[in-house]
C-alpha cells in the first residue's frame, strides 16, 4: 500500500516548501513513524536556510536521514516525535515530515513521564549532554552559560542538576531572566556576569559572546565552545590575558560521543538518557507556542531570522498525516 506523505525542504536562501513525498512498502526491519509533533533547531536550521554551510563540511552536516545536497534544495532536520502503528510514541533523528520510514532501532522510545511534545527538545538535550560530558571532571564550582538558548539553556539546567554546581546564565536578553528563573538558574548581563568562574559554556555563537566568556574564566580554566558559526567569520580575542592565564579552549559537537563517555556510551544509549532527562515540567518554558506544519514554509523567516528571540519552535503535524492509495 503507497502512502503519500508531505516533507519540508530549504529550496534556496531564505525559502521553504512543502512537498509529495511517495513512500512504498515497508521494508524489512523498518518501522512506520506517523509524526505529531516536531522542532526547528534555531541556530543549524538557520544556516541551512540561508545557504551557509562551509562546502567544507556538506558532508559532516548530514543529519541522518536527510535527503537533498547543501546548499540547495535539501530536506532537513533532526527534531521530530511521532506515533508508530502500534501507537507508541518514539523520537526520531528525522527531518520535518509528516510520516517516514526509519530503521527500527532509530526509533526511540519516549519515557512515559516525558509529553510529546516536550520530546522534541530530545536533540538539543543530547547536544547539552554530551557538553558537559566535554567538560571532563570539571562540572563543579561556578558556572557560566554565555547564550541563554535552548542549547545554553539545557547546558546550564544539566549542570546545576548532575552537579549541583553555581549556574549562572549570560545574556544580551533581559527577557532570558525569566527563563532562567523559572530552571532554578542565575541570570546576568554580560556586563553583571560573575567573574573567576571554574568553567564557561559558550553558546552564543558570536565573537561578542566568546570573548564575554573568555573573560568570564578564572585561571587555567576550560571555555567550552558549542557555537556553530557556519560560514559566518569569528573574531577571537586571543591577544589579552588567555595565554598568561592559561585557559583552555575545547570544542564540543555532538556527531561524537564525548572522549570521556566514548568507551560505555553509543549514540542510542546518549538519546535514550537525554529523552529520560526532560521528565522536568520545568523545562516547558523552553516551548514557543506550537505553529502548523503547513504554516512553516510562511513562518520560518520570521523563526528563523537573527533578531528573532524564539526558544525552541514546536511544529505541530496534523491528525490525520498521510494518505494511503
Amino acid at each position: 500500500m503507497a502512502v503519500t506523505a508531505q516533507a519540508l525542504w530549504y529550496v534556496g536562501p531564505g525559502q521553504a516548501r512543502i512537498e509529495d513525498e511517495m513512500l512504498g512498502p515497508l521494508a524489512a526491519g523498518a518501522v512506520r513513524i506517523r509524526a505529531r509533533h516536531g522542532a526547528v533547531s534555531r541556530g543549524t536550521e538557520s544556516l541551512v536556510a540561508a545557504g551557509r554551510v562551509p562546502p567544507s563540511e556538506y558532508q559532516r552536516m548530514r543529519a541522518p536521514f536527510m535527503a537533498g545536497d547543501f546548499p540547495f534544495p535539501v530536506k532537513y532536520g533532526y527534531a521530530t516525535v511521532g506515533t508508530l502503528e502500534n501507537g507508541q510514541t518514539v523520537f526520531a533523528l528525522h527531518p520535518h515530515q509528516t510520516v517516514f520510514d526509519v530503521p527500527a532501532e532509530m526509533a526511540v522510545p519516549v519515557p512515559a513521564n516525558v509529553p510529546a511534545s516536550r520530546a522534541v527538545l530530545g536533540a538539543n538535550m543530547e547536544t547539552a549532554l554530551n557538553a558537559v560530558w566535554d567538560a571532563g571532571g570539571e562540572v563543579f564550582g561556578k558556572i557560566a552559560v554565555v547564550g541563554a538558548g535552548v542549547v545554553g539553556t539545557l547546558t546550564g539546567f544539566l549542570c546545576r542538576m548532575l552537579a549541583a554546581a553555581e549556574v549562572t546564565l549570560v545574556d544580551i536578553n533581559p527577557a532570558r531572566a525569566r527563563v532562567a528563573e523559572g530552571l532554578g538558574l542565575r541570570f546576568a548581563l554580560p556586563d553583571r556576569a560573575p567573574a573567576e568562574c571554574d568553567l564557561v559554556f559558550h553558546a552564543s555563537t558570536s565573537s561578542a559572546g566568546l570573548a564575554t566568556a573568555l573573560g568570564l574564566a578564572r585561571d587555567e580554566a576550560t571555555i567550552i565552545e558549542l557555537s556553530w558559526y557556519g560560514t559566518t567569520p569569528v573574531s577571537v580575542p586571543l591577544g589579552g590575558a588567555f595565554h598568561s592565564r592559561r585557559l583552555k579552549l575545547v570544542a564540543s559537537q555532538v556527531g561524537m560521543v564525548a572522549p570521556s563517555h566514548r568507551r560505555q556510551w553509543t549514540h542510542r544509549r546518549r538519546l535514550e538518557k537525554a529523552l529520560s532527562l526532560l521528565a522536568d515540567r520545568r523545562l516547558d518554558v523552553l516551548l514557543e507556542p506550537a505553529v502548523r506544519f503547513a504554516d512553516l514554509p510562511v513562518r520560518l523567516p520570521t523563526i528563523l531570522s537573527s533578531t528573532s528571540s524564539t526558544l525552541c519552535q514546536v511544529i505541530d503535524y496534523p491528525e490525520v498525516s498521510c494518505v494511503r492509495r
